[in-house]
């Protein structure tokens, strides 16, 4: 029998890290086209955060589901 609880749980994650993973490589896209101005490190470390916080919630839904499935 599976927890549906937990299932649920890393369903959520998952659901939160899917936009993180379209608008962080969009915004490092744009960063690097906007080179000549002031704002591009900030705007480059943006995109960084986005795609590292989309890796981070995929693995740790992915984890719960597990978790979830096999009851451990």
């Amino acid at each position: 029998m599976t927890n549906k609880e937990l299932l649920a749980k890393g369903i959520k994650y998952l659901t939160g890290a899917l936009p993180l993973m379209f608008i962080g490589p969009t915004v490092i896209y744009n960063a690097f086209m906007n080179q000549h101005t002031n704002w591009h490190y900030l705007v480059l470390a943006v995109g960084i955060i986005a795609c590292l916080a989309s890796m981070y919630l995929m693995f740790v839904g992915l984890k719960i589901i597990m978790k979830g499935i096999f009851n451990d």
